[in-house]
């Protein structure tokens, strides 16, 4: 189905649905521990954190594999102190070692096939220089997140740059190995609609720390929220930190 927004438009609603948060805080936090670190921001969408990371002195590359984020993140202030690649981490051939990986924005779990997770485990040790760091987070399944997924618990309005208007909400439905189907519905000002579906994996804090191990990782921390809370006393995340 094709948007009834711009590729620019969608790039500004992703924007503004998604805002600077205690996450970013956490992940800026992570990468300042180890000043002016080598950076790969992988799934770095529109390039929110990869620019902060870039202001705080660290050398920073931004991957992505839809163009139309990428595109709006080099239009925006200071992209150029990022280096910004179009791919999936299979396209890291022949990187100088990163210090460290940072996934954020639960983008691992848009990642369902677990052969392809497993193989972006190793190309992410591939490119890790030694003792360097793997940080990530996925929703805790115990938590139950899509239950909240629900129109009158996700309904929203925005109204972007060039001033049109979206109310936008979300429904969900969980299916088998884990997995759950997700609607983002948008109505416009015209009465005009569309949807966009996606697919979300949700993994056990166990079956993070194994594939983790099978990369060859070594698993430091995993967080159950953004203060560092254990698992299942937080916020319903799972932070995993890991170590070639």
């Amino acid at each position: 189905m094709e948007s009834l927004l711009s590729t620019e438009q969608q790039a500004q609603l992703y924007d503004a649905e998604n805002i600077w948060s205690a996450d970013d805080e956490f992940f800026l936090a992570f990468a300042n521990e180890r000043p002016a670190s080598r950076i790969l921001d992988l799934g770095c969408g529109t390039g929110r954190l990869t620019l902060a990371l870039a202001a705080a002195g660290h050398e920073v590359t931004g991957v992505d594999p839809h163009p139309g984020s990428l595109a709006a993140a080099r239009s925006k202030p200071a992209a150029e102190t990022v280096r910004w690649i179009e791919g999936t981490s299979a396209v890291l051939n022949d990187e100088a070692p990163f210090d460290a990986v940072l996934m954020t924005s639960h983008v691992v779990q848009a990642i369902t096939d677990d052969t392809e997770w497993a193989r972006m485990l190793l190309d992410i040790y591939r490119v890790l220089a030694p003792g360097g760091r793997l940080i990530f987070d996925s929703r805790d399944p115990r938590s139950r997140a899509w239950e909240r997924w629900t129109p009158a618990q996700t309904r929203n309005e925005l109204t972007l740059a060039d001033g049109t208007h979206v109310q936008l909400w979300i429904d969900s439905a969980p299916s088998d190995n884990g997995l759950v189907n997700i609607t983002e519905h948008r109505l416009f000002a015209d009465g005009s609609r569309e949807f966009e579906d996606a697919v979300l994996a949700f993994r056990s804090e166990q079956q993070l720390r194994t594939h983790l191990t099978d990369a060859g990782l070594h698993v430091s921390s995993v967080f159950g929220g953004w203060h560092r809370q254990p698992v299942g006393h937080g916020t319903g995340e799972l932070i995993c930190i890991a170590t070639r």
